[in-house]
Formats: structure tokens, sequence, C-alpha cells
């Protein structure tokens, strides 16, 4: 059969640094398909003719890099020699691949859900079978096999409102909770809300610099216009007005700005802003009448010993009119935090103070996906219902959650002392989240060469450090960083004992790179 081949992936520099891929594709044969007749005839979709924005979305976080990786971890099963067993994935907050054990009252549930019959069994815990049958009751025929409605089980987004209230002491209306696949899902499906042209300009949305490349990817995808603003890296990257103001006014003469995107605790960057921070966020966002996009999926990975997690909701709440009364989308995901469960897709959104008419156009939208994966539902019962003090998982799931969460802090602690002890790393303090975000001083001859290649040097460095010892990370170019400055995000997943001699290889590899272009 035939078919295309990517032959070539080429690194440009982009805005703010940002490496964009452009990928060459060439034929094989003829790239035709042969009717009954033997006639040839052509493709009706062609690189001509498809959609344009989504060939210049980008995603780093799934890359070459990852490309390449995944053919090295080939090579390596089929008997090639390298100068390594095994390829490190530090390139993707991916915990259960890192070797991160399932909680075990969540893969109980999931396991009764799945074959009812269980809930006979003595093996499982009262508790347990109880969240099992309050699921069940929510899907129709009592199958976690057929279609929930569009927004997800109901009593599952009762559960979610609950979870807030009790996290905020905010009231929290269970019709503002929407059920995705994942928190993906959720923020595209409030961003495109916003994909129109006012006053004939396209709209914009403010995004951190470094950035998740996920928002990068969404604004592509959908038209809109992305207004980055730098985080300050010397303050622990935190957020100044300054640099919203500057970033908003300049963007003023390209597009409409609509909305800002909080990533918080941050990605790639590990910050937790405080609620200083929080409110002059609010307050900007007030003035522009900018709508909030809240990406929280991280609220349970805090580490740094003077750090908090302040939920947008809660701070808006608190500061009263008019700031209570803003538009605000947040999103938790069953993906992150202590769970881990990524490839269950589980999440919510809560959207608070929408017009009750784009709210219905919001439910309207998402029910043409007819509902998010009914398994994920059932995991975030699970985060957002968990045991509570005297029922009989309790005990072991206390265990196992603050065991994932200690043994986290600690390695975001060796991460962070162990760049800056590397000659020519600096990396802040990882105060939550799975990622550090170190900064390299690269000697002239490495960006030379960076430069030869048409790589960012961020690239170049990731490439090498792959093929020197299969560690696979994320250049910042991926990320958007500050021009001439290069860093790259590793996350803190390696189990302990693999993320001391990733470490280890790290520095040994940095010295080398050093020397080799010194």
């Amino acid at each position: 059969m035939n078919g295309t081949r990517l032959v070539r992936l080429k690194d440009v520099l982009g805005r703010m640094g940002a490496s964009r891929v452009s990928w060459s594709v060439t034929s094989i044969g003829k790239g035709s398909s042969r009717n009954m007749s033997g006639d040839s005839c052509e493709k009706c979709l062609t690189l001509d003719n498809m959609n344009p924005h989504i060939k210049v979305m980008e995603y780093a976080v799934r890359g070459p890099l990852v490309i390449r990786a995944g053919e090295i971890e080939n090579e390596l099963k089929n008997g090639a020699q390298k100068p390594f067993k095994e390829v490190i994935k530090a390139n993707i907050g991916d915990c259960h691949a890192m070797g991160q054990k399932p909680l075990t009252f969540l893969r109980q549930v999931l396991a009764l859900v799945t074959l009812p019959e269980l809930l006979n069994d003595p093996r499982f815990p009262d508790d347990v079978k109880e969240r099992a049958k309050i699921i069940l009751a929510g899907c129709r025929g009592g199958s976690v096999g057929s279609y929930t409605d569009s927004p997800g089980i109901e009593v599952i987004r009762r559960q979610a409102a609950a979870y807030i209230e009790e996290r905020d002491g905010v009231p929290s209306n269970w019709q503002d909770i929407i059920l995705s696949a994942g928190a993906s899902d959720g923020i595209k499906s409030v961003l495109k809300l916003l994909k129109a042209r006012v006053g004939g300009q396209k709209a914009g949305i403010m995004i951190p610099i470094p950035q998740y490349p996920l928002y990068s990817a969404s604004i592509a995808e959908f038209n809109l216009h992305a207004i980055g603003y730098y985080l300050n890296e010397e303050k622990n990257w935190s957020l100044d007005l300054d640099e919203l103001v500057r970033s908003l006014k300049e963007a003023k003469d390209h597009c409409n700005p609509r909305g800002i995107v909080i990533i918080n605790p941050g990605n790639p960057t590990g910050q937790v802003l405080t609620r200083e921070n929080i409110e002059t966020i609010i307050k900007f966002a007030c003035e522009e009448k900018l709508f909030i996009f809240a990406d929280e999926v991280y609220q349970h990975n805090i580490y740094a010993p003077n750090s908090k997690f302040h939920s947008f909701k809660k701070v808006m709440s608190e500061m009263g009119a008019p700031y209570c009364n803003m538009e605000l989308a947040s999103f938790m995901s069953c993906s992150k935090g202590y769970m881990g469960e990524c490839g269950l897709r589980g999440a919510y959104s809560e959207v608070v103070n929408l017009d009750p008419d784009v709210k219905a156009m919001l439910m309207k939208s998402i029910s043409a996906m007819l509902c998010p994966t009914v398994l994920g539902q059932a995991a975030l019962s699970c985060v957002v219902n968990p045991p509570r003090p005297g029922e009989p998982s309790y005990e072991l799931y206390m265990e196992e959650r603050c065991g994932v969460l200690d043994s986290l802090k600690l390695r975001a602690k060796m991460v962070e002392e162990t760049f800056n002890s590397i000659p020519g790393f600096s990396c802040q303090v990882v105060q939550g989240a799975m990622y550090a975000f170190p900064k390299m001083e690269l000697p002239a001859k490495a960006i030379e060469a960076a430069k030869a290649k048409k790589q960012d040097p961020s690239t170049m460095y990731a490439f090498e450090l792959l093929e020197s010892t299969g560690i696979c990370i994320v250049p910042g170019a991926g990320f958007g960083q500050k021009a001439g400055t290069y860093h790259f995000r590793t996350t803190i997943l390696p189990q302990p004992d693999k993320l001391r001699a990733m470490l280890d290889k790290f520095r040994e590899f940095h010295l080398t790179f050093l020397q080799k272009y010194s």
C-alpha cells in the first residue's frame, strides 16, 4: 500500500525563542491509490488543501525528540550497542510510566464498577463497595459501558462541587461542573468559545512564557493569537504586573485580548503563586475584561515549606465585588497530584459567572462529543470523594497518598540541588508540580554549532543528551524562553534511585559537552 513518510525534521527559531518544527513530506512511489480499473486517482486531501491551522500546531512534549527516543528504544531492542541500556523519558508527566504505583482505593473502585459481580467479594472493603454502587447507580443500565450526560454523571458532578466547597469554603454549584476526558479537553472546550473576531481582530489569549504547549497548540488550532507574558525567573518564576501590562499593550495592535491563562502550580517552571500575586492578576484581568483560565491540575503537588496553594475562585470570592463576579474557568485532573492516573483521562472544569446563554452554548458544544470516558469519571469520583476518617480504606489511602507526595518532595529537592551544583546551571526552587526548568549557560561554539544546524541551542543540547545518555527531556525552545537564554524541562518523576542515576549521567554529559565546545 502506498503512503507517505516523514523524511525530515527542521527546527527553526520562532517567536520568544520557541522552536518550530516543519515537517517535509515526500511520497513513496507515486503516492496514489488504485481503483478497480487500475487507473490512479489523486488524493483529495493534501498538505496544500488541508486545514492550515493544523499545520502550524506544535506540541514539544511529544515532538521530534520523543520520536527519536522511540526509535532508540527499538534500536536497543534489536541489539544495537549504545552507551546506555534504556531510554529515560523525563519529557512528560506520566507518573505510572515512571514507576509510581496506583492507589489501592481508586483501582478497587474501578474494578468493581467494571465488573459489578465483585461487589459480593469479601476482599473489597465496604467503603469501596459503597462508592462503586453510587457510581453504577448514576450510569444508565447500571453499566459504565453506557453513555452518560454530556457534562458527566450528575452524582460525580455533585461530588466535585462538594470537594471545591470543602477546599475553598466557598459555595459551588454542581451545574457549573463539567467533567471531561482529561483537563486538556476541558480547557479546549472553553477556549474555543472565545474564537470570534471582534472589531475586525482575532481574539488574543495571554499565556505565560514558559508555557505548557497545550496552550500554544490549541491557540494555533483555533486560529487565535498568543500573547506571551514572561514569568520572572530571578524571582522564582513569579508574575510581575509591569510585564502583564507590557505584553498586553504590545498585543493590542495585533489582536483583541480576551483571556488570560494562569498555570498554578506552574508547568514547566514548578512555581507556586503567592496569594498577593494571584490578587494582582485578578485585578489586572478585571480591569482589562479578560476571561481567566486557571489551570490548577497540580494543586496537590506543593513541596516548598513556605508555599501554599490558593485557588483563583477562593481568592476572587474573598476579594468581593467586582472581582467575585468575574468569569472564570478552573481545571482539575486525576492525571497529576498523588493519583497520576494519566491514561484514565478524568478531569473537571468549573465555569463560574458565565452568561447563561453562553453557558448553554458551551453545553451544546460539548454534547457533540457525547460524553467523557466513564472510567475517567469514576476515577475522578475517587479523587473528589476519597476515603474519610473511620472508613476501612482511610489508613491505607493516606499512607499511599502521603508516600507519593513525600517522595516527590524529596525528588524536587534532589533535582534542584543537583542542577545548582553543576557548572553553568541555575535552577529555581521546585515549589510544586512535577517539573524543573533549569537554565544553562552554553559556550559560544555550541551556540554557533546549533545555528549551523538551524536549531535552537537548547534543542541541539537535548538531542546530544539523548544520543549520549538515553535521557529524553524537552528543550526550553518548546515552551518559550527569553531571547539569549537556554533551558530545558525535566520531570522529577523517575523513582529516587533511577533519578539519582539520571542526574549523575546528566552531570557527566554536561561537563563533556562544555569541554567539547570550549
